[in-house]
Formats: C-alpha cells, sequence, structure tokens
C-alpha cells in the first residue's frame, strides 16, 4: 500500500511537472490577467499603505508603521525571507504634530500652509509682523541686518495665478507616444538634478543671513500649484549644515498657498502692515540614525542563484499619504508579487530566477535607500564615490524594474539606452497592446531607483506611464491622497510587471546588459 502511494504522488509530480512545462505564455498571460484584473486587491493594498496609514517620511514613525504592515502583508501573501535591511546612516527622522498660521491682522484669516520637514518647532504660539526680504546680493542684504529677528520673511516675490486652459490630467496620444518610441540613443549616463538658485554661492551666503539673523519663520509659495494645491518639500539648513544631522536648530519654514501668499506681499507692498501668528509642533527622532528598505522573495527553481529584482521607493513627503507618490508604485508591486504567487499556485510552476520585491526608504532625499543597498551588496565605491570594483552578486541581478510616476497605467518601458533588450522587451509588449502598453523608448528616464542600479551596470528600468495629474496636483503637494488613484490603471500596471517579472525570471540568458561606456 505504501509503495502504491508513494507511486500514485510520483505520478501526480510527473503530470504537474510535465504540465508546468508545456503552459504556454499565451496561457501564462491569460492567467495573470484572471489575478491582475479580475481577482485584484491592488486597491486595498494602496488603501492599506495611505489612508489606513498616513504619510510615510523617511525616520519618521509613520514610515516604520507602515513597513512594518507591508512586512505582515507580504508573509501573509506567502513571500519567503521578508526582511529588512538596513542602510545608512541617515540621521534623525521627523514628525509633524501641530501646525497653523494665520494672519491677525489688518484682518484675521486663516492660511492654507504647510511647515517644511525637518523644521524646529515653536514653543506655544508665536505672532510677528510680516517682511519681505527683497535681496540679490551682499549688498542687499545689509539694509536687513537686524531686521528680521520675530518676523515672519517672505523670500519669494508674486507669482502670477493663470487659470488651467489645459486639462490638468492629461493622457499620452499616439503622437507623444510616437515621440517617445523615435528618442535616439541618449547620451551616456546622467542622474537625478536638482533645482536651486541660479547663484548657488549667493543662495549659501543668503541662508547664512537669515540663520544669523533668527526670524520666527521664513515663507515661500513654491514654483507651482494653486487653488489650495500646496507642494512642500524638505526645510533648508544652513551653508554646510545637514537638516538629519542631530542637535541641529533649522528655522521654521513653510510653504503657502499662492492665493495667500499673494495676498500678503501684496498688502505689505502697498504699505500695509500684516501681523501673523503660528502654532508648530514637530518631533525629531533621534534614536536611531539607520533606515530601512523592505526586502522579499519568491525562490527561484533551477536558476535560483540568479535574481530578477522589483520594486518600488515606499517613503513619501509629509503632507498628503503619499498616494501616488508612492504608495501605488509599491501597492503595485505587492500585488505583482501577489499575482504571481497565485500563478504558481495555479499551474505548479516556478520562477526560474529568484524574485526579489524590494521597497526603498529614502528616495525623496536622494535615492538613499536604493543606493545604499547597491552599494552593499553590487559595487565597491573609493571615497571619491567613483565605482573601483564590482561585487560577485552584480553578476547574478538580471534586471530591476520600477514604478515611480504615478497613477497612471503602463504604456511602455523605457530601455535607459540598452538597445539590445528592445527586441526582447517588444515580444513580452505585444500581448499587451489592448491594455494601451505598446512603446518602447531608448530614452532614459530620471529621478528614481531605477538609477541606482543603471549606475551599478545592473540593466534598470522604469515604465513609461500616462502622466495623469501627477505634475499638476499630486506629486510632493497636499493633495496626493487615495482619492487620486485609479484603479484600472493599477490593475493594468500590477497585471503587466508580473508579466515581465516573471519572463524574465524563465528566459535562458540574463537581460542583456548596456555597452560599457
Amino acid at each position: 500500500m505504501k509503495k502504491m502511494n508513494l507511486l500514485l504522488l510520483t505520478l501526480i509530480s510527473l503530470t504537474v511537472s510535465l504540465y508546468a512545462q508545456e503552459i504556454s505564455t499565451d496561457s501564462i498571460n491569460a492567467l495573470l490577467r484572471k489575478h491582475g484584473l479580475e481577482n485584484s486587491q491592488v486597491m486595498e493594498l494602496a488603501w492599506a499603505i495611505t489612508d489606513g496609514n498616513g504619510p510615510r517620511l523617511t525616520g519618521s514613525p509613520g514610515l516604520d508603521k507602515a513597513t512594518g504592515l507591508a512586512l505582515a502583508q507580504l508573509k501573509e501573501m506567502g513571500l519567503e525571507n521578508v526582511h529588512t535591511e538596513e542602510w545608512g546612516p541617515f540621521g534623525r527622522g521627523w514628525e509633524l504634530k501641530e501646525f497653523t498660521l494665520e494672519a491677525e491682522s489688518p484682518q484675521y484669516f486663516p492660511l492654507i500652509a504647510y511647515p517644511k520637514a525637518w523644521s524646529s518647532p515653536v514653543k506655544g504660539t508665536v505672532s510677528g509682523e510680516v517682511i519681505y526680504l527683497d535681496a540679490g546680493s551682499e549688498e542687499d542684504l545689509a539694509k536687513y541686518r537686524g531686521k528680521l529677528k520675530g518676523k515672519f520673511v517672505l523670500l519669494d516675490t508674486l507669482r502670477q495665478a493663470e487659470e488651467w486652459n489645459k486639462p490638468l490630467s492629461v493622457r499620452r496620444d499616439a503622437e507623444d507616444l510616437l515621440k517617445l518610441a523615435n528618442t535616439p540613443m541618449p547620451n551616456p549616463s546622467g542622474g537625478r538634478r536638482w533645482r536651486g538658485y541660479d547663484n548657488q554661492n549667493f543662495g549659501r551666503i543668503l541662508w547664512n543671513f537669515i540663520y544669523e539673523e533668527q526670524p520666527l519663520a521664513v515663507l515661500d509659495r513654491s514654483y507651482k500649484g494653486d487653488y489650495g494645491t500646496v507642494f512642500v518639500g524638505g526645510a533648508r539648513a544652513r551653508a554646510g549644515e545637514n537638516i538629519y544631522d542631530t542637535g541641529k536648530q533649522i528655522i521654521p519654514q513653510a510653504t503657502v498657498a499662492i492665493e495667500h501668499y499673494n495676498r500678503i506681499f501684496r498688502m505689505i507692498e502697498t504699505g500695509t502692515p500684516v501681523k501673523l501668528r503660528m502654532r508648530f509642533d514637530a518631533a525629531y527622532n533621534e534614536g536611531d540614525p539607520m533606515e530601512r528598505n523592505i526586502i522579499a522573495e519568491i525562490p527561484g527553481s533551477d536558476l535560483k542563484d540568479e535574481v530578477v529584482v522589483f520594486g518600488a521607493h515606499f517613503d513619501s513627503w509629509h503632507t498628503g499619504t503619499g498616494a501616488t507618490d508612492n504608495g501605488c508604485g509599491s501597492a503595485v508591486m505587492m500585488e505583482a508579487a501577489r499575482i504571481i504567487q497565485e500563478l504558481i499556485k495555479e499551474t505548479g510552476m516556478h520562477p526560474r530566477r529568484t524574485l526579489r520585491i524590494a521597497l526603498w526608504s529614502g528616495e525623496e532625499q536622494g535615492l538613499l535607500g536604493s543606493r545604499g543597498y547597491c552599494d552593499q551588496h553590487f559595487a565597491v565605491r573609493d571615497t571619491t564615490g567613483e565605482i573601483t570594483a564590482f561585487l560577485p552578486e552584480q553578476e547574478k541581478i538580471s534586471a530591476y524594474f520600477n514604478l515611480d510616476n504615478g497613477t497612471g497605467k503602463i504604456r511602455g518601458v523605457y530601455q535607459q539606452g540598452n538597445a539590445a533588450v528592445g527586441p526582447i522587451f517588444r515580444e513580452w509588449l505585444d500581448p499587451w497592446a489592448d491594455l494601451g502598453a505598446a512603446t518602447l523608448s531608448l530614452s532614459n528616464t530620471g529621478g528614481t531607483d531605477h538609477l541606482s542600479f543603471d549606475r551599478v551596470g545592473i540593466p534598470g528600468f522604469q515604465f513609461i506611464q500616462d502622466p495623469v495629474e501627477y505634475n499638476t496636483r499630486t506629486h510632493h503637494s497636499n493633495m496626493d491622497t487615495w482619492e487620486h488613484l485609479f484603479s484600472d490603471d493599477l490593475k493594468q500596471a500590477a497585471t503587466i510587471v508580473a508579466s515581465f517579472v516573471w519572463q524574465t525570471a524563465m528566459r535562458e540568458e540574463l537581460l542583456p546588459r548596456k555597452e560599457k561606456e
């Protein structure tokens, strides 16, 4: 009887194995569609990351709580080796506790405004007059010496509010996609570019002057945003110092909605004094300078030592709930992992290569989490930051796939100057043309975590997405909330990501790498 049972189990195993070997790519994609489009859980995952948790500023308790929730969810999905990996040191975290900014005179009115992250809090309620710091040189600054203390300082001039004659939310049309498809091979390298003062040296002088004078707060009005949408980032420290350093006092800084900023500016420009009052409480988290990425795996089979990585950044800014930037990207990657798990259960197939999901922290501060991961695992750098050698693990990574351009559906892939992957990706994209994903572009795209992998010689890709309202309304703004996530777009994205990750895992060879520059 035992022999009969053993024989039966062997036959069942062989049947499953044969089925797994014979199942076609079309059948795989059909199953991915079923689990990704018909039985999706992506919006529930996105809700848990955003509304269910709140903002996830790097170093904050909100990020720590969300990390715990994500780890639990990945374990529940059945992924293995679920853990966090440290990078850093980053420095202190920051959490907003309370903030109000109001005009006391010449009339009372509340202001739509948000403090910049890592600003130091104030004790109780503070009030003071508003002054515009109109300076473009050291000589201009001299006339303000001794006049800023106890004041609210405006740094920006008026910005003309123009009515929207074009849609706030847009989809890529055929013309735009054709332009992307016809983009020539980009120039080598490149990377994240930071906005800053036209005269960086004067910018340093200006902020040193402000710190010497110690105003109550510095107010700006951002370079975009209207109708109550406020785009807010991090505060600015004294030149040569870092807002993340323990013990540093950071002058309170806030961004005010353009309509309210302009109103105050017009008043003081016409000689009408304006007095503001502010309550502002925040807490620095200085106990642990290290930060963490979230890592989990679906084990491979015959090529298990080789790895396909897919991920998104998990951290956010603090004024919204980080929905389009980038709770939805994280939810899509978690959902792609769940879809693949369902595929494995239904077919008995297993990926040949190990699949590794990574959710990064510190992206908003300069891709710090993914850079730290790549430096630990793949490359050796000298004191100048130049790569001097690659670690053995670098040769085992087939590709990294990233999603971080908002809620918009996938329209194709940026090849990041890797011409050799074109024919491969074309074959993989063709089954998804009916869902709007058909474009390949040789062009680079910047500003997110695939660059960390690209810089260490690993094929790293960001998907082309519809911009929707990402740049006009939600990216880094107080309106980056769950309401602005599109269910059908995220279902489509998760299904296509799952397909690309699976196809990469099942190839005979690793994906081709770019020629060395």
